[in-house]
C-alpha cells in the first residue's frame, strides 16, 4: 500500500508506476463538515412542554431503568434532568421556562420611581430658594447702599 504522502506529485510523474506497486485509492476528505460540528456553537434551549414530556417518560421509565436510555436518546445529562425535577418539584410551569442568561434586571418599583421624581423637585426647589435667597440678600445691600447715599450728601451738606 502507499501512503498518500509518496504518491507522485505530478501526473506524467504516475506513469512510471512499476508493476511490483499495486495502484493506490486516494480517498477524498468529505466537502461538508458533520452535522454537529458548527462554525459557532449555539446553546440548546428547552421548552417548558418539552421538559414535562421528559420529566414524564423517565418517571414512568424509572421502574425498568430505561432513564439512561431516554438519556442518551435526547443528549441529556442527568444533571439537567435533576435541575427540571427541582424546578417542577417548586411547583409551576413557569419555573420550568428558560431563563435568558446574565444578570437579571430587578423588578420595578413604583415607589422608587416616586421617590427619584421627588428627589429632583427639591433639588429644583432649593435651586429656587438659593437663587431667591440671593436676590433677597443683594436687594438689601442696594437698599442699604441707597440710605447710606441719601444721607451722605445731607451730612455734607450740614458740614
Amino acid at each position: 500500500m502507499v501512503m498518500p504522502s509518496q504518491m507522485p506529485l505530478s501526473p506524467d510523474a504516475g506513469s512510471e508506476i512499476s508493476p511490483a506497486m499495486p495502484p493506490s485509492r486516494v480517498v477524498a476528505a468529505p466537502s461538508a463538515p458533520a452535522a454537529e460540528l458548527t462554525a459557532t456553537p449555539k446553546r440548546r434551549s428547552f421548552t417548558a412542554k418539552y421538559k414535562l414530556r421528559i420529566l414524564n417518560e423517565t418517571d414512568r421509565a424509572a421502574d425498568t431503568g430505561g432513564v439512561s436510555a431516554i438519556l442518551r436518546r435526547e443528549g441529556l445529562y442527568s444533571s439537567a434532568l435533576t435541575d427540571w425535577r427541582r424546578q417542577r418539584a417548586a411547583g409551576t410551569l413557569g419555573a420550568l421556562q428558560p431563563r435568558p442568561r446574565g444578570p437579571q434586571m430587578a423588578p420595578v418599583n413604583s415607589l422608587q420611581a416616586e421617590l427619584s421624581k421627588a428627589h429632583r423637585e427639591v433639588s429644583a426647589l432649593r435651586r429656587r430658594l438659593d437663587q431667591a435667597e440671593a436676590i433677597i440678600a443683594i436687594q438689601k445691600k442696594v437698599a442699604a447702599l441707597l440710605d447710606e447715599m441719601e444721607q451722605t450728601p445731607e451730612r455734607s451738606g450740614k458740614s
